[in-house]
């Protein structure tokens, strides 16, 4: 880490009251040039901490910076991570508020919930999906804290890689999705079809982001439980949304899921 305790502190708060007024802050790699990337998961871990002694609990984690696209224009060669917390889930079908974001932006993704714990290092796609007993079609709102999403790699890191919300659908048993690679989806706004994608954009295969997220986590001592759901990258580009309209994505063999921002 390069920067001081103090201005680790200085990172988080500024974060905590962006997020809570709806008021966008200037990128922290501007504000604390020495931010590294181990000072910006130190940010984003105390950050969940203090939500976690508010009460929240952890239902999983996310994986960002999945699509090369993504990765060349931050100029990163591998993902990043962030935790879902029990009050970012909403239904299925469900209306959120579009003011409580900076601005949101829409992902579809496959949700993986796991029967079995993962322990990295040295877990494998087939380790993923042996522990895995289902997969959902889901939504992942994502939202900077950052002003108009002028993001490096740390800024993104320290704000919960960009996490803000997760809707999901119904869970399909494993086995009856034979290769997640294969799946198909179609993200449409309002009704009408604004991208289209498919499982094996996510590093090749949805479930190489979940065995890169189990064998990154072992570096901060954190195993995914049983029970925790885990949301492994964008399969499209990932739109701006605002109020009044209506979010569905439509996956082959898992079926659609939807949310309205009001």
């Amino acid at each position: 880490m390069t920067l001081t305790a103090p201005q680790r502190e200085t990172a988080r708060r500024l974060l905590r009251e962006a997020e809570h007024h709806v008021a966008p802050i200037d990128p922290l790699s501007a504000l604390l040039p020495g931010l590294d990337l181990a000072d910006a998961y130190a940010v984003q871990q105390g950050n969940i901490g203090r939500r976690l002694a508010d009460g929240a609990s952890v239902v999983g984690h996310k994986v960002g910076l999945t699509a090369t696209a993504m990765q060349q224009l931050l100029g990163v060669d591998e993902p990043d991570f962030g935790h879902l917390l029990d009050d970012m889930v909403h239904r299925d079908g469900s209306s959120v508020r579009a003011a409580r974001y900076c601005r949101p932006r829409i992902e579809p993704e496959i949700c993986f919930r796991l029967a079995e714990p993962l322990c990295g290092p040295g877990v494998t796609v087939e380790d993923v999906l042996g522990a895995t007993d289902a997969v959902a079609p889901a939504l992942e709102i994502v939202d900077s804290r950052i002003r108009d999403w002028e993001i490096t790699l740390v800024d993104t890191v320290a704000d919960n890689a960009s996490s803000a919300g997760l809707v999901c659908g119904p869970w399909t048993p494993l086995a009856e999705v034979p290769d997640l690679a294969a799946v198909l989806v179609d993200l449409l706004v309002d009704g009408e079809r604004v991208a289209s994608g498919s499982g094996k954009e996510v590093l090749g295969h949805p479930a190489a982001a979940v065995a890169w997220l189990a064998n990154t986590l072992a570096g901060f001592g954190v195993v995914l439980e049983p029970g925790q759901v885990v949301l492994p990258g964008a399969m499209t580009t990932a739109p701006f949304v605002s109020a009044g309209q209506k979010i569905e994505a439509r996956f082959s063999s898992l079926g659609p899921v939807s949310v309205t921002f009001a």
